[in-house]
């Protein structure tokens, strides 16, 4: 099946950003008092947006996390990403082909709009995602697993959620695009196949998901 509208995640799919700020939000957790490995963060807040984290930690802990975790951790992985980040590998050839052939693609990501812009230009995948190919947590008032966000950018791009499919990498993300009604890819890079629950196929490299996207 073709589709009308591709919807990216942003983290793990387009770029290789998910080893770089979970290690980074396990250190900081850490520092603040909440005792977590790199293996923890992946499981409990891969996919998350900022305020799931500051909900599962209050809920976990009784504790609040402290007034301006959000400003430093972000000032910590947009410093790493200018060392370290890169394009997923393979994906700038499933854009390429996307591009050449036609078929309309967006992002929708759990971080901020200047997480996403930093991300793209450092991995060099701005000139794929000019304006109005881009959505984020903050254009929405519920984050994955809230179907909103997929919802929303279907909207924006004038397309039936039924002719949409998703490409995540994460369970929660998996779990948003099966609310909004959407066919979802899971990719295995990070997150096993069988925490994909939902997902209408998997594939763990990106040529796979050309052929799954384009046939």
């Amino acid at each position: 099946m073709r589709y009308d509208l591709v919807i990216f995640d942003n983290d793990g799919v387009l770029v290789d950003s998910e080893p770089i700020s979970n290690r980074l939000l396990a250190e900081y957790l850490t520092e603040v008092g909440h005792p977590t490995s790199y293996e923890d963060s992946i499981r409990d807040y891969m996919g998350s947006a900022m305020h799931r984290i500051h909900d599962l930690v209050l809920e976990r802990t009784g504790e609040r996390l402290p007034e301006g975790f959000d400003d430093t951790f972000h000032a910590r992985v947009f410093a790493a990403f200018e060392r370290e980040l890169k394009p997923v590998a393979g994906i700038v050839g499933v854009l390429e082909r996307l591009v050449a052939e036609g078929v309309p693609y967006c992002v929708a990501s759990s971080g901020s709009h200047e997480r996403i812009r930093v991300g793209h230009r450092v991995a060099g995948l701005d000139r794929f995602f000019g304006e109005g190919r881009v959505f984020s947590a903050q254009d929405v008032g519920r984050g994955k697993p809230a179907p909103d966000l997929f919802l929303f950018a279907a909207e924006r791009m004038g397309v039936a959620p039924e002719r949409c499919v998703v490409v995540e990498d994460s369970p929660l993300g998996v779990r948003a695009g099966v609310a909004a009604g959407m066919d979802v890819l899971g990719f295995t890079a990070m997150t096993p196949a069988e925490r994909l629950v939902g997902a209408s196929r998997v594939y763990s490299e990106a040529g796979e998901l050309a052929e799954l996207l384009l046939g």
